[in-house]
Parts: C-alpha cells; sequence; structure tokens
C-alpha cells in the first residue's frame, strides 16, 4: 500500500528511522510483493504513529515494545514508572544547570561561594590570572579534606587582602609566575620569601599559628607543595628559601629546628 518513504512522510519520521525500528525489532518489516518491494499496510502506519508518540513523550526505545504489548493496566502502571524516572533525570539535569552556572569564570571547580568570593578579590588587588588559578586549585585540596573549615578562615583570609605586605605578595607571585620558568628571576624568588617569612613571624608573635587542629593532618598540605612543584618548577627554590628561613614551606608555616634548616646551626 505504502513505500517506506510514504509512510515515513505520513507518519513524519525519517527513513533511517523506519529502518531503525524495523532493527531493533519495534516494527515488523513486511514481506516484499511480487516485484521486489515492500509495502507497508495501514496497521503499519498506526503501529509507526504509536512508537513515534511514544518515542517523542521521552519513553526509551527499549521500553516502547513493552508498552505496545501491555494491556490498559499495565500501560498505565509502566508510564507512571517511566514518568517517576523522568522527574529523577530532570531534577538531576536542574542541578547539573546549576553547577554548570556556579563555574562560570572558571573559579568555582567543586568549592563553597566564599572561596570564589575570596578569589574574585584577589583579582581586584591585581593578582595575576595565572596566580588566581593557582590558588583556586590550592583551596580545591584544601576544601576536600576539610569542608567545614572554609566559613572559619576566611574571614581572616580575606582581612589579610588588605594588608599591604599581603597585596605586595600575591603581585610579587604574580610577576614569578609570569615570566618565563626556565629563567626564575631569584630577586623576585627571594622578595616572595622573605614577605612570607615576615607574615609567619608575625602571625606566630599573634598566637595565631595554634598547635592543636587540622594543621596537624599533613597530607593537604604535602599535597598542596607538591602540586605546586608539579605545576612549576620554581615552586621547589622556594621550598628551599622558605627552609633557609626557618619554616617547612608557605603552607602548614611550622618552624624547623635549626638542626633541619639549611646551613644548619645557622642563627635564625
Amino acid at each position: 500500500m505504502l513505500t517506506i518513504g510514504q509512510l515515513a512522510t505520513y507518519v513524519g519520521v525519517t527513513v533511517r528511522a523506519v529502518r531503525h525500528y524495523h532493527q531493533i525489532g519495534l516494527l515488523p518489516e513486511p514481506e516484499r510483493d511480487a516485484s521486489g518491494y515492500r509495502s507497508y499496510k495501514a496497521t503499519a502506519v498506526v503501529s509507526l504513529i504509536k512508537i513515534r508518540t511514544l518515542a517523542n513523550a521521552g519513553v526509551p526505545l527499549s521500553k516502547i515494545g513493552e508498552l505496545l504489548a501491555a494491556d490498559t493496566p499495565a500501560f498505565t502502571a509502566a508510564v507512571e514508572r517511566i514518568d517517576l524516572q523522568l522527574r529523577d533525570e530532570i531534577e538531576r539535569l536542574e542541578t547539573s544547570r546549576k553547577q554548570i552556572a556556579q563555574l562560570t569564570g572558571g573559579l568555582s571547580l567543586g568549592l563553597p561561594s566564599e572561596v570564589t568570593f575570596y578569589l574574585q578579590r584577589l583579582r581586584a588587588i591585581g593578582t595575576s590570572e595565572r596566580m588566581v588559578e593557582a590558588e583556586r586549585d590550592g583551596w580545591i585540596l584544601i576544601s576536600a579534606r576539610w569542608p567545614d573549615l572554609i566559613r572559619e578562615v576566611m574571614p581572616s583570609k580575606l582581612a589579610q587582602l588588605d594588608v599591604p605586605e599581603v597585596v605586595r605578595l600575591y603581585r610579587v607571585l604574580s610577576a614569578i609566575g609570569d615570566s618565563d620558568p626556565a629563567e626564575p628571576d631569584e630577586s623576585l624568588l627571594v622578595e616572595a620569601a622573605d614577605i612570607m617569612a615576615g607574615l609567619a613571624e608575625q602571625a606566630e608573635a599573634a598566637g595565631e599559628l595554634a598547635p592543636d587542629g587540622p594543621e596537624h593532618d599533613e597530607l593537604p598540605y604535602e599535597l598542596m607543595d607538591a602540586f605546586a612543584i608539579e605545576s612549576d618548577p620554581r615552586a621547589e627554590r622556594m621550598l628551599e628559601l622558605m627552609r633557609e628561613r626557618g619554616w617547612s614551606s608557605w603552607t602548614s608555616l611550622k618552624r624547623l629546628p635549626d638542626s633541619e634548616r639549611p646551613g644548619g646551626d645557622r642563627p635564625r
């Protein structure tokens, strides 16, 4: 009665779709007529319309055959199950959309809003994009280990951005990051280490380096130091300079015994 092209046009699908439905067993393929052509009857049109309707409604092709063969109660129950699955999928997609929206600017990869705001403030004080991204990656490591700590420490971190030495430090680090790694500027590295050591001295004098707390979990700090070295070989020189000044690194801020400092018994 109808060729495959006529069938597809009548129902509003493609010939390729009709052939796919044949292949997966949804639509029986008619026998060839005496001329060698396949001719589709009216029942095939009705069946294809049902398949198209269910497919357009979001029913998986793997479920359509089951629905077409079901009686009314079974059909209703199956449709309700599919509806619940679609609702769950919609909720998942809405959650994904919200997460995607939070990634605008590339700063909030798994980070709470407080950290994103802090990173935006770093930009505002003249920190380079490379340095902001490095800070972001460091905070990703911290947030994964101590998710509840962020809200506690962020007010003090934001307050530090009003300290001239901290602003200068980020600008020096930005200059280091934007320069050629193959030709490190020793004077900038030394200046950065001096500033960080000075800030550590001030924090120690103010009693801000608490002996108890999450800083005893060394793994995140070790990961941050390792990540910095893997990302930029100049970070290894920065670690050396910090150790020369009596500090284990720029992350955990722990005093080194004189015996562990480069130069051994050199005074502080």
